[in-house]
């Protein structure tokens, strides 16, 4: 990095740490245009278009080095790599040139190669594959454990895996039992081209138990009536009863449980593949509402006291309005589940409908501590302000000297500086992983003064920084949220809450279902909202666009908010997961807000809805200088409100 020059005329105030901070963009290296192009040409194998000397000790040298490196994979030796990977052992690059050897040198039979650049096991099927395959006359006994892990999933590897596979068939290591299991993971998953395939592999022994499988593929029912011992020594019961109960649990609930009370006395499995049968049963008997055999579903959740099937049962209890019934299993509950804010906050709820206010303060009081939708319901059960448990960090100038001196930073601006964010990122992240919990904290001051919105949030997670609150609740975009949430009438620390949640201010996020942008709106939403303002369809790329997207986002918020008569805590839900459904959750009513939330039957949906809400408290709070006064989670008519059909303003 250049020496920062201060020019005394432009800001006395400031130290020449902080402007050499906030303003390294202005002192680019002069050779960042070579370096682009040697980038785009060490990519392209241009070789002869990369200008060796115009680059010479740019800070992103290591780029065309790796490109370099990767070429000549597999004909360089080891020796190179590892150097390399010493080199920029602060860098993802040298991890990434180690993937690329161990692919490449596995790919081209140098085993020895591969294990001198491998430090342990890899990451990627592939590479895995290759790796085992590499210590295979070394090290048989890692080896088979290895390749025996990679040969138990139901769906097929890749190519990369066939001589590890074929050898240890060779050898034994898998054999008959291993290839069972196998098959039926695959018929587990629909693999049925799998399944075949490893049918034929089986020796005759196990012709019955093939026999078995075909016939529960036809008829999950047949249960009752395949052989209870399947397999020599009864050694392939657990895979097929497992794969069958997994998928008839599934297909018919309770017709399942009949076959399974029926079968399960007589059959040779492992406690673990018992346990995990009826765990199965357990969880779809409440997910489905079937009350029919509530007995037993009990039974098997006190005996287990498995947290997903008690905190489900809690939630039955409390869809029933059984409130002792919530008070009993959430006793249940192990330490840590018990005491988060949610399942304090239903105890307290419970308590006080059943006449006890004295301990259920008590309760009130465990989840007012902590800092989250439940904890802040709980305050206001209380009379009292929120818990927001906010941190204030401090960076002096001579630490944020050192961060801007790092090699990493220095990388992370080259590349920004020639628009290559996603490597830039690559950089960052790899830092904050490795860092410790102040130089976290110098890199989380360091983004935020960059304004890097999305990789300060970013540190903050990896650092683990959760009471950084003015860095993990940044200011972004904060005039636009203001400007269209005034425009359209919209809470705007409700608009910065929804954004925080769907892309922690990513601007180019893009989901896998495809919504896009800082409020991730789908392109069929974005067109519709566009058309509605007489703007049209902003395009996938148009939508990318922060202050469109915001507009688009606002003003689509502002329509969920009039189909609910102003109710941001529906509003939200439909945001998530549209309207029709909250429609029908609505029309199931009637309940209180916390009970219509807990309600929720998509996980993702009511974790969002309880985010959104919690951080928009967070929002206002730290606009009022980090004081929650005066801030309140919900509406009194938000709270006071029947959540049922009535909310809706066409009903």
């Amino acid at each position: 990095m250049r020496p920062c020059l201060l020019n005394r005329h432009i800001a006395t105030w400031l130290t020449a740490a902080t402007l050499c901070l906030i303003t390294p963009s202005l002192f680019a290296q002069p050779s960042d245009a070579s370096l682009r192009n040697a980038l785009e040409a060490a990519r392209a194998q241009q070789w002869d278009r990369v200008d060796m000397a115009a680059i010479e000790g740019h800070p992103l040298i290591g780029y065309i080095d790796y490109h370099r490196l990767r070429e000549r994979l597999p004909e360089i030796g080891p020796e190179r790599i590892l150097a390399f990977i010493e080199r920029y052992a602060d860098s993802p690059l040298g991890e990434w040139l180690r993937g690329q050897a161990i692919a490449r040198y596995g790919a081209a039979g140098r085993f020895r190669f591969l294990r001198q650049v491998a430090d342990g096991e890899p990451q990627g099927t592939h590479r895995r594959c290759y790796y085992y395959t590499a210590l295979l006359d070394v090290d048989p006994e890692t080896a088979a454990e290895g390749g025996r892990a990679l040969w138990h999933t139901g769906s097929s590897q890749p190519e990369a895996c066939d001589t590890l596979f074929d050898t240890l068939r060779t050898r034994g290591e898998i054999g008959n039992q291993e290839i069972w299991e196998r098959q039926a993971l695959a018929w587990q998953q629909g693999e049925s081209g799998l399944v075949r395939y490893l049918g034929r592999l089986l020796g005759s022994r196990w012709q019955e138990a093939n026999d078995a499988l075909s016939r529960l593929q036809q008829d999950f029912a047949a249960v009752t009536q395949v052989p209870r011992c399947i397999g020599p020594e009864c050694r392939g019961s657990d895979a097929l009863f497992a794969a069958a109960m997994h998928g008839f649990t599934r297909a018919d609930t309770e017709a399942a449980l009949e076959s399974w009370r029926q079968i399960a006395p007589h059959l040779p499995l492992s406690d673990s593949v018992h346990d995990a049968i009826e765990h199965d049963l357990a969880f779809y008997l409440m997910v489905r509402d079937i009350d029919a055999h509530a007995g037993w579903r009990d039974a098997i959740i006190a005996r287990q006291a498995e947290p997903d099937l008690l905190e489900l049962r809690v939630r039955t209890a409390l869809a029933e309005r059984d409130w002792q019934g919530v008070i009993d299993w959430v006793h249940r509950m192990p330490d840590e589940p018990r005491q988060e804010a949610r399942w304090q906050y239903w105890l307290g709820r419970a308590l006080e409908r059943l006449s006890d206010p004295a301990t259920a303060r008590q309760a009130y009081a465990a989840a007012a501590d902590q800092r989250s939708f439940f904890g802040f319901a709980a305050a206001d059960r209380l009379g009292q302000p929120y818990a927001l448990n906010l941190e204030r960090n401090a960076v002096s100038a001579a630490a944020r000297e050192r961060v801007a001196a790092l090699p990493i930073v220095e990388r992370t601006e080259a590349l920004l500086r020639i628009d290559e964010p996603g490597l830039a990122a690559s950089e960052w992240y790899a830092a904050v992983a490795r860092a410790e919990p102040q130089e976290a904290r110098a890199l989380a001051d360091y983004a935020a003064q960059r304004g890097w919105h999305a990789k300060l949030v970013q540190t903050t997670i990896a650092g683990r920084l959760w009471d950084a609150l003015e860095w993990r609740f940044p200011e972004a975009y904060r005039d636009d949220f203001l400007h269209w949430g005034d425009a359209t009438g919209v809470d705007p620390y409700l608009l910065m809450g929804i954004a925080r949640r769907e892309s922690a201010y990513n601007p180019e996020a893009l989901s896998p279902a495809g919504a896009r942008g800082l409020m991730q709106l789908m392109p069929g939403t974005a067109r519709q909202v566009g058309q509605q303002l007489g703007i049209g369809d902003p395009g996938l790329h148009g939508v990318l666009d922060p202050a469109l997207n915001i507009r688009l986002g606002s003003t689509y918020l502002r329509d969920m908010l009039e189909r609910y008569r102003g109710n941001r805590l529906a509003a939200a839900a439909a945001y998530n997961a549209g309207p029709g459904r909250v429609d029908r959750w609505l029309r199931d009513g009637p309940q209180d807000f916390d009970l219509f939330v807990e309600s929720i039957p998509f996980r993702e949906t009511r974790d969002y809805v309880q985010a959104v809400l919690a951080y928009r408290v967070i929002f206002e709070s730290l606009a009022n200088g980090g004081d929650s006064e005066g801030v309140s989670l919900l509406s009194a008519a938000e709270k006071r409100v029947r959540y049922d059909a009535s909310l809706l303003a066409r009903n």
